[in-house]
């Protein structure tokens, strides 16, 4: 599959894994929309990659400026054809010491928001008939990961979306893609929060000495032209544990089935 022309949007794209996944797709020819919080990082993403870039910046958690955005998007170089839900933050605390507003901050960064911005989306994407819808989880989105509670919560929850949706979307011609990276050194561990809420500051030797962002990028563009519905992005442990709870291709298949054999349009006239 080629990238050469496509316009691929990727949220949370300041830094990690979303910034290495814009330089990747515009060293396979694609334009860039660049979304996240800080329009300065954004900003320097943009001017160190070789094709032509957008920048949008905003909170994931505005919805009027999500919506904002996703005009924009939509209006820029015929719309876009691949859409990148990265945004999120990860937790280091035990659930016991946990506050409530610790859980309610990081599903709703890590899976309403990235739900909210499909959402917007999806009328865009379902008109041309055509695209790529990527959910970056998590091997916690697979496996329950101790002092992760509400982020696995959360992973596990875009892992559910992502693939009821991907179902629903199998006869119009727009590809769901979830991803799930293990270690990838990036500032995950240090922005974590903790068990107040609060920053964590400093980072995990296993994230340290994780995968490369670049090479994480790689590895997931080359899943989504591959065409895989689940992309596991991980070695070691990590991997083994991603492998043993990935979602089969049959099961997959047997749900796609049940829509193209019309489910839903059963399901819509009884109701």
């Amino acid at each position: 599959m080629s990238f050469e022309g496509k316009t691929a949007w990727i949220t949370g794209a300041s830094s990690g894994i979303g910034a290495a996944l814009a330089r990747e797709w515009a060293g396979r020819g694609a334009r860039i929309i660049l979304s996240g919080r800080d329009e300065a990082r954004l900003a320097e993403v943009a001017d160190s990659l070789p094709t032509q870039t957008l920048v949008l910046p905003f909170d994931v958690r505005d919805d009027a400026a999500m919506q904002a955005a996703t005009a924009k998007a939509a209006a820029w170089n015929g719309g876009v054809d691949i859409f990148v839900a990265n945004a999120g933050v990860s937790q280091r605390s035990p659930a016991i010491d946990t506050a409530m507003d610790v859980y309610r901050e990081i599903i709703d960064i890590d899976l309403t928001a990235q739900i909210a911005a499909t959402q917007a989306l999806l009328p865009h994407v379902t008109q041309r008939g055509s695209g790529h819808l990527l959910f970056i989880s998590s091997i916690a989105g697979k496996v329950g990961v101790p002092m992760r509670t509400a982020y696995c919560a959360a992973k596990h929850g875009l892992i559910g979306y992502a693939d009821a949706l991907r179902a629903e979307l199998s006869q119009r011609g727009v590809s769901v893609h979830v991803v799930c990276p293990g270690s990838v050194a990036t500032d995950v561990s240090r922005n974590a929060l903790t068990a107040d809420g609060s920053k964590r500051g400093r980072s995990d030797g296993v994230i340290d000495n994780g995968l490369a962002p670049a090479e994480a990028a790689r590895r997931i563009v080359d899943g989504v032209a591959a065409g895989q519905r689940e992309i596991i992005v991980a070695e070691g442990m990590e991997q083994a544990m991603g492998e043993m709870r990935r979602t089969p291709d049959q099961l997959l298949d047997q749900v796609a089935g049940m829509v193209a054999a019309g489910y839903m349009e059963k399901m819509q006239a009884e109701d």
